[in-house]
Parts: C-alpha cells; structure tokens; sequence
C-alpha cells in the first residue's frame, strides 16, 4: 500500500483555525477526544477537517460545527448586538490529542 501524502501547510489553513475556545463545557469535551476552535462563518467541514490534520498532524474522526448567534446588549442606554461565532467541534481519532495551550 501506498502511504498518504503529506499536505503540505497553506495561508488559508491559518485563517480557517482562529483560535481554541477554553471555557468549562469544551474542556469536558476532551475527554472524548474532542478540542473545540472559532472558525469564520464561511467556514466548511471539509476545510476544518484538512486544516486541523495538516497543523497539529492528527487523525480527524469528525467535524461538528454550530453558529451561535450574538446577543442583544445595552451600553449606557445604548443598544447594540454582538456578533455572530461559528464554532467548529473537532472529534479526534482514539490516541490523538491536540494540546490547545501551545500555539500552531
């Protein structure tokens, strides 16, 4: 059998992986093997995919994304609105880790 080529690293697989989201709910979710990152909204799972095993070099299993909406707030009577986030929940192969407090 012939071994997968090695993908070589792109601009664009920089842009895609904006940065991890370390809040108490995505820290449980590594214990199933999943790290959880911002992504642009116009962001697919096929480019999630590529770009997280092309940077940290591991095995995707699966890639689970959700838009979460932003939220109304008020500013000295002031309204304004928070942006939309797109979240990507990456689900890594048994043994793979990715240690989110090192940088790419």
């Amino acid at each position: 059998m012939a071994k997968a080529k090695k993908q070589e690293v792109q601009a664009w697989m920089y842009d895609i992986i904006r940065n991890p989201v370390v809040t108490e709910k995505s820290t449980l979710g590594s214990q199933h093997g999943q790290v959880t990152f911002n992504v642009p909204k116009t962001a697919t799972k096929p480019e999630i995919k590529t770009a997280v095993e092309t940077l940290f070099e591991v095995k995707v299993k699966g890639v689970n994304t959700l838009v979460a909406k932003g939220k109304t707030k008020r500013f000295r009577g002031i309204i304004g609105k928070r942006n939309d986030t797109k979240k990507a929940i990456v689900t890594l192969e048994d043994g793979q880790t990715i240690d989110v407090g090192t940088g790419v």
